[in-house]
């Protein structure tokens, strides 16, 4: 989503004619110049015509061939906020569709950091657009993207907040909504303002150990690629990509800062036409190399929580370098890429993509009833909204969605309260294991209840994850200190 040209309406128009109608295109234009109007005069911190971001913001969209209302509402997203056009207006000559996506923006425009609590409440508005129409999401990323690109203009306070919300907050987001290409791209701009020392050295330890890899990679990449084609799968297309530095800082630090431990430092993803076509690809991998213990990863069968499907596989290689490979359908990299936003994009057709059931836009307002209006604690949000997701199963194959870190007692207070607070043991994936162990995605995890106990154990206090754990085990014991009390006043006052 880089964008070398100066951004200008006529380089949008040449990327967007590639996926859109004449017709479409025509509102593209409408709205560029209804928005080239209204900013006239206007210049950003950075000394650019104002123009310049929604064009930018825009572009990036139109790379990932975005439906064309979506971009005419990027173009016209700052002109409410900055300037003297009234949402009527736009309304007026756009339509009811492209007012709705500028007035979400407009609100999300007005929440800025005025105290945690302030904020909190911001973020519930924001939960709230996003129910409404996670159009207006798709657009605040691009717009916070392009803002986060020319953070050096502005002063280095502003620096450290934008750029730490963007990593804590919509990065996130975008990570839940399955949009890994434009959450690689908040954190990686947010990282250098964030955490300037580690980036530097993060970016050093990358660059030494991918220093004269190139040629290697080509060639494995080329020999892969004439096997598959020689196994009878067509249209195969093979890419290597870099491990994106604030995933490769998260990874180190999980390691020792041990990059011997990294093994997928660079992956090379093959795109197949079928499923079938994936395993057959897998299949010929571990043929020819050795694959590593473990490190076989099937999520296709098993998506992860945001709906990320792929095969995953590290072999040892030529000259045994260690190098991994992610296989998946060009439907499946889309999703993988775009994530939500994969169902406001055309194919090479210009053919607009089918919608699918979004499970977790659907659960939103119910997310935001039912959680965030019992979260007082920034912190809390960050745990139980906005942290990567597991899956894990219960016996009988009910599918329970926790926080990556959560434990069997997470779980246990997930199912029941009281499952919770009888909780004496748990089995994960059959075997006997300790109550404060962090589940993995695809564990089969069965609570052992003991009936003798009265209430948790307040030691557990010490490793749950989830709000709702930690709720419960808390709640019982101010109940329990209550009673106390009670008790101890009927002993020294008594009944006359």
């Amino acid at each position: 989503m880089t964008n070398k040209k100066q951004p200008t309406i006529n380089n949008l128009i040449e990327r967007m004619e590639t996926y859109s109608s004449p017709h479409d295109l025509e509102i593209v234009r409408l709205a560029f110049d209804f928005a080239e109007n209204a900013h006239r005069g206007q210049v950003r911190k950075s000394g650019e015509p104002y123009i310049v971001h929604p064009l930018v913001a825009a572009e990036m969209l139109a790379d990932m061939r975005i439906d064309p209302v979506i971009i005419a509402a990027t173009l016209l997203h700052d002109v409410p906020e900055d300037t003297e056009i009234t949402l009527d207006e736009i309304e007026k000559n756009f339509g009811p569709e492209i007012r709705s996506m500028v007035e979400g923006i407009t609100k999300l425009g007005k929440l800025k950091y005025r105290g945690v609590e302030r904020y909190i409440e911001n973020l519930r508005k924001m939960f709230v657009a996003m129910a409404e129409d996670v159009r207006v999401m798709i657009i605040k990323f691009a717009d916070r993207i392009h803002n986060l690109t020319t953070l050096a203009a502005l002063p280095i306070q502003k620096q450290y907040r934008i750029a730490l919300e963007s990593l804590e907050i919509y990065a996130p987001i975008a990570n839940r909504l399955g949009m890994g290409e434009i959450k690689g791209q908040l954190e990686d701009l947010s990282f250098e303002y964030v955490y300037p020392k580690e980036y530097e050295k993060t970016k050093k330890i990358r660059d030494e150990k991918l220093s004269g890899k190139d040629e290697f990679l080509k060639k494995i990449q080329n020999n892969i690629k004439q096997e598959l084609i020689e196994a009878g799968i067509a249209h195969v297309s093979i890419h290597g990509r870099n491990k994106r530095l604030y995933s490769l800082y998260q990874k180190l630090q999980r390691k020792n800062n041990d990059i011997a431990q990294i093994y997928d430092l660079v992956a090379i993803r093959i795109l197949v036409p079928t499923i079938a076509d994936c395993y057959a690809a897998l299949g010929i991998l571990h043929k020819r190399w050795k694959p590593l213990k473990g490190r076989i990863k099937d999520y296709i069968s098993q998506p992860k929580p945001n709906g990320y499907q792929s095969l995953h596989t590290t072999v040892f290689a030529d000259n045994g370098e260690i190098v991994e490979f992610q296989i998946r359908t060009p439907e499946m990299h889309d999703e993988a890429e775009f994530g939500i936003a994969a169902h406001w994009h055309y194919d090479e057709q210009g053919a607009r993509r089918p919608a699918k059931d979004i499970k977790w836009v659907k659960e939103l307002a119910e997310i935001q009833k039912d959680i965030l209006n019992k979260l007082s604690d920034l912190e809390e949000i960050k745990v139980d909204f906005l942290q990567n997701r597991i899956f894990v199963f219960t016996p009988k194959g009910d599918v329970i969605d926790l926080p990556e870190g959560a434990t069997p007692v997470d779980f246990a207070y997930h199912i029941h309260t009281e499952i919770g607070n009888k909780c004496g043991g748990a089995r994960i994936n059959e075997q006997m294991a300790s109550l404060d162990t962090e589940l993995k995605n695809g564990d089969v995890v069965e609570i052992i209840i003991d009936k003798n106990r009265k209430g948790p154990n307040q030691d557990w206090l010490k490793f749950v994850k989830t709000h709702t754990a930690r709720v419960h085990i808390y709640n019982y014991f101010k109940d329990k200190q209550k009673s106390k009390i009670a008790d101890w006043f009927k002993y020294v006052i008594p009944k006359k």
